[in-house]
């Protein structure tokens, strides 16, 4: 079973872009669309060594030591974009963005 990230909006506005944030229909955005870019959702863990990162396996669980609840960053392309929360949506972690800044 392979693990994918999912980047859902909130279900009230799935799928709508919120009015004057652009869309696929704003033509000042078209050129752009197809640009690659890089999402992450970043975990610090101080406490990680080389020594762990060796022991890695397909299924492995890593204790993040992160407060439940409590909101991660999300950066595109290194730049922090806003914070998220991980979800499960059927067999995939999700992240659902609760702050955009």
């Amino acid at each position: 079973m392979a693990t994918a990230l999912v980047v859902a909006p909130p279900l009230a506005t799935a799928g709508k872009p919120e009015a004057g944030h652009g869309g696929e229909d704003d033509v000042r955005w078209r050129r752009v669309l197809g640009l690659p870019c890089r999402l992450t959702v970043d975990l610090a863990m101080p406490d990680f060594k080389v020594a762990d990162l060796l022991q890695l396996r397909v299924g492995s669980v890593i204790n993040a030591h992160w407060g439940l609840g409590r909101d991660v960053p999300l950066r595109l392309n290194g730049t922090l974009l806003g914070w998220s929360e991980f979800e499960m949506v059927g067999d995939n972690l999700a992240v659902r963005v609760t702050e955009l800044v």
